[in-house]
């Protein structure tokens, strides 16, 4: 094995590793933007059902299993973040906008999201690929000199040894 073929495998692995890193990353992103998304969701099915005319009495959510009574007059709005922790109070009809709003934009980001997900998942595959052909080959090239060198041992077993005889005359080991 080369020193050039065991550099470029190991800049593959390292692009590999790299990669997948990149991968967990983006998918604890789309996972935390899909928990936004969910809290959202939940904040506007809860503004939808408050009827127009108000509710006396009803339970508002306040975490952790507690709940408090409360009275929403017939015209009554809501606070809403509407950037850099400065809130602001504004009807209901307009809180669903603002929160279907963005929803709207965490959906286009989430699937851009997905959309790279997706291709550096692709890229990690063929990555990998080239990762295993480049040791199959090496291999197999270890293989192929070894049975070579092996090959060549056996063929200088094989060959006989020519003696060399130095006349016709008799010895005394004859």
């Amino acid at each position: 094995m080369t020193t050039t073929d065991k550099a470029e495998l190991q800049k593959i692995a390292q692009q590999v590793e790299i990669s997948r890193e990149r991968l967990q990353a983006m998918e604890q992103q789309i996972s935390r933007l899909e928990e936004v998304k969910s809290e959202q969701n939940q904040a506007l099915q809860s503004l939808e059902m408050i009827p127009l005319e108000g509710a006396k009495d009803i339970m508002i959510p306040l975490g952790s299993g507690v709940q408090i009574l409360a009275n929403i007059p017939k015209n009554a709005g809501a606070v809403i973040d509407i950037g850099s922790r400065v809130q602001a109070e504004k009807t209901r009809e307009e809180v669903v906008m603002i929160l279907q709003k963005r929803n709207d934009e965490l959906n286009g980001i989430i699937d851009k999201l997905k959309s790279e997900f997706n291709v550096l998942e692709q890229y990690i595959v063929s990555l990998a690929h080239q990762f295993t052909t480049g040791v199959e080959n090496i291999q197999e090239d270890k293989q192929k000199t070894k049975q070579d060198d092996i090959q060549e041992d056996k063929e200088k077993i094989r060959t006989p040894r020519k003696r060399r005889k130095r006349g016709t005359e008799l010895t005394l080991d004859d």
